[in-house]
């Protein structure tokens, strides 16, 4: 996408109604066109190429939880802001002293339809018509509804839509573009933060911008490897040697350090919102790129022995969090799913826009074709490219390149029989005797139609007839923080006292998707990209007059 001009350099001299916007992902892009709408002058830095302003926005798949919406109706769906309230605190597990991030939940469920869904919808961007259903709950209670919505085209698709309208804004003259630029600190005059500072990292030479206002929109932290293993949880035990990057690789939490050098808040950065089935990436982007699969449900999930995780088995789709947490307290390198091809091509998926094209580049006769007859395209793509999938005639062939993955004899043929000769066993046997809770929560699962095209009703995983074999090894790959700086519900940063420091707001992931850790210990899942856009809108609100009544 080419945005004319950018910019290089840059005067140190304060400009009258001017905001600095730090960071071009959906955050950035979405309070720039609210300061735009207002006549605001906006410096909007990022450290990336103008080819790739939007950041994770671009490669993400782009679900997002929404309540009560027209969709949600037409699906049969009663919702409401008190239901998804009580379910998003059943998750959060909040602690007194999450004032900010309780409010900042309230403030999603009540206005993310006006503020997100039909914003969108007013720039013509839409939402497939099935509403999925994520995150149910396994031992707590999660979405007691289904509220993820998924956009046609995916993320890739609404973000090209806000650059093209940046591009073509009334106001664009208003609008200064700086790429390549890394911002390191930011500048204070008195109590007022009034700019920012850092290289442009095509030149080597020093920057400095001033302005009345700066917008933090940076992200997280987790494309910092070192950096979410300092902030791992410390009840999960040692952080992990290895892990798959799934975040974007300038999330490195550096405007949270100079937040909380200038004295502002930065909380729950051990809030993570991390993923159990990331793989090495077939096309890595970038050193330790790891791709997040939506793993099969009717796969057996398996400890780095080959024995069945349980008692309690594995099931993608009901509480995410859990299973990194059990796999991070194991100190498991990794866990296997096994599988088959037949359940592979009509279960497995991956997440983000590079791996769901038919979304992706919007063809619906294309993406049916796929959903009857299965993705054969992704299964031989990783059995290809991914070093983390492997499939054999059998199982002394599949042990023994499951085996080769890692370099040692850990799995044993008899073992993996061991493991799926009862379960396939139970299948026998007919749903009135089965016995094996992965079984009750894939028959829980096909009652929604929107799983039930995608789930296999019960499939042997051994049948013949269903081969080859397949083995998946899956490590942790991070993704977002749901920790950050702490902001009110205009999106202003607090400092340690709780006062909003003037002239300073951070949005988006930077924020924790408001008050520094809106979502709490765990996420409905879909609550980022929306979250980017409400603590976007508030801080723009806020710039721009509107809405000051708000506390």
């Amino acid at each position: 996408m080419h945005i004319p001009p950018c910019v290089n350099a840059v005067s140190s001299q304060s400009t009258s109604n001017s905001i600095i916007v730090i960071g071009a992902g959906l955050a950035g892009l979405t309070a720039t066109l609210g300061l735009l709408d207002q006549g605001h002058k906006v410096h909007l830095l990022d450290r990336c190429n103008e080819d790739q302003l939007g950041g994770l926005g671009l490669h993400a798949f782009g679900g997002m939880a929404l309540v009560n919406t027209p969709l949600q109706r037409l699906n049969g769906i009663h919702d409401s802001a008190d239901i998804a309230l009580a379910d998003w605190l059943g998750f959060a597990d909040f602690g007194p002293e999450d004032t900010w991030p309780r409010r900042w939940a309230e403030h999603y469920v009540n206005r993310c339809v006006p503020e997100v869904y039909e914003w969108l919808r007013d720039k013509g961007i839409h939402f497939i018509p099935a509403v999925q259903w994520v995150e149910r709950g396994w031992m707590t209670r999660g979405n007691t509804l289904p509220r993820y919505h998924v956009l046609w085209g995916t993320s890739r698709h609404m973000m090209q839509v806000l650059l093209k309208t940046l591009q073509a804004h009334p106001q664009r003259k208003r609008l200064t573009i700086l790429t390549r630029h890394k911002v390191n600190a930011l500048t204070r005059r008195g109590s007022r933060i009034t700019g920012c500072g850092g290289v442009n990292e095509d030149t080597q030479a020093p920057f400095e911008l001033q302005a009345d206002a700066v917008i933090v929109a940076t992200g997280g932290i987790t494309g910092d490897l070192n950096r979410v293993r300092q902030n791992w949880p410390s009840a999960w035990g040692r952080a992990p040697t290895e892990l798959l990057n799934g975040s974007h690789p300038t999330a490195d939490g550096l405007l949270h350090d100079a937040v909380h050098t200038l004295g502002g808040k930065v909380t729950h950065l051990d809030q993570m919102w991390n993923y159990a089935a990331g793989v090495r990436h077939p096309r890595p982007h970038f050193a330790g790129h790891g791709l997040s699969l939506i793993p099969a449900k009717s796969a057996l999930w398996l400890d780095p022995d080959g024995q069945r995780i349980g008692p309690v088995p594995f099931v993608t789709g009901f509480d995410t969090h859990e299973m990194v947490a059990q796999i991070a307290r194991a100190q498991w390198p990794w866990t296997w799913q096994i599988l088959n091809r037949r359940i592979a091509t009509r279960e497995l998926a991956a997440s983000g826009a590079e791996h769901n094209q038919h979304i992706r580049d919007r063809r619906p006769l294309a993406l049916l074709w796929q959903m009857l007859r299965g993705n054969h395209a992704l299964v031989d793509e990783l059995l290809t490219q991914c070093p983390d999938v492997v499939e054999g005639r059998d199982l002394a062939e599949l042990a023994q390149r499951m085996n080769a993955i890692n370099g040692d004899q850990r799995i044993q043929a008899s073992t993996l029989r061991e493991q799926i000769q009862p379960y396939d066993d139970q299948i026998a046997r007919g749903p009135r005797l089965h016995n094996d809770d992965q079984l009750r929560r894939i028959e829980h699962m096909r009652h929604w139609p929107g799983d039930r095209i995608r789930t296999c009703r019960y499939h042997a995983i051994l049948d013949p007839h269903a081969g080859p074999l397949m083995a998946i090894r899956c490590q942790l790959l991070t993704r977002k923080s749901m920790g950050g700086i702490q902001t009110d519900l205009h999106s202003r940063v607090l400092d340690s006292a709780g006062e909003p420091m003037i002239g300073l707001y951070a949005v988006g992931e930077a924020a924790g998707f408001g008050g520094g850790g809106a979502n709490g210990r765990k996420s409905l899942e879909g609550t980022f990209l929306s979250g980017c856009i409400l603590t976007a809108h508030a801080a723009a609100r806020h710039l721009t007059g509107q809405n000051q009544d708000t506390p």
